[in-house]
């Protein structure tokens, strides 16, 4: 990790984890109040085959604000849909916080077989505005965005009873637009990984000028 900070360091970038996580209708269980002797009890819809995946990225840079980006992608119950990114959404997910975050981007993510994409790599090598840091493999401690969707699992989506996957996008969107509006709660996740911010060295400073 020492490479990608450094490197976000001298583009005067902004360091940005990404992972992806399923929701579906049945909720997370989580702790809750009950009267003594009477397990609280949940009821739902019943399964559905109605998922949804969400691609997240935590942005750190010193001096400037922690912020959330995120994508959804909802997965249709017909045989033969895709069940997950293609690389093509990664890219316009690089895209899209390269133009919110209005700098370079150092993405750093795990060792998924779509991220590894060749078309994703041409992609990166042909665009000095992002530059891919891979994790090491089965790191999700060193992730903070996988603090996201902790927060969402022990808060908002935990012991719902969703009514429909209306429901569910809805609750989706609340939360993640919830945690956009608090920097606080993304150093947080920062903070859980062990990782840490730090300026420009003055190797960095020079190549800057």
């Amino acid at each position: 990790m020492d490479a990608g900070g450094n490197t976000a360091a001298a583009l005067g970038a902004f360091i940005v984890f990404e992972d992806q996580a399923g929701f579906s209708m049945t909720p997370p269980r989580a702790r809750t109040w009950g009267p003594r002797g009477h397990t609280p009890t949940v009821r739902v819809r019943g399964r559905s085959r109605r998922r949804i995946s969400i691609a997240a990225l935590c942005c750190y840079k010193l001096g400037e604000p922690s912020r959330l980006i995120y994508r959804p992608r909802f997965h249709m119950p017909f045989k033969g849909a895709r069940r997950s990114f293609a690389w093509t959404d990664y890219r316009d997910l690089a895209v899209r916080a390269h133009i919110q975050l209005d700098a370079p981007v150092v993405l750093v993510w795990d060792d998924l077989n779509t991220h590894r994409a060749a078309d994703m790599r041409q992609y990166a090598a042909a665009h000095d505005g992002l530059t891919i840091v891979q994790l090491p493999s089965y790191a999700p401690d060193l992730n903070p965005a996988e603090g996201i969707w902790s927060l969402m699992r022990r808060g908002p989506l935990a012991n719902t009873a969703f009514t429909d996957p209306d429901h569910l996008e809805r609750t989706l969107r609340r939360s993640l637009s919830h945690t956009q509006h608090r920097p606080d709660l993304i150093d947080g996740c920062l903070v859980e990984t062990g990782l840490k911010l730090h300026p420009p060295t003055p190797t960095s400073r020079r190549r800057e000028q």
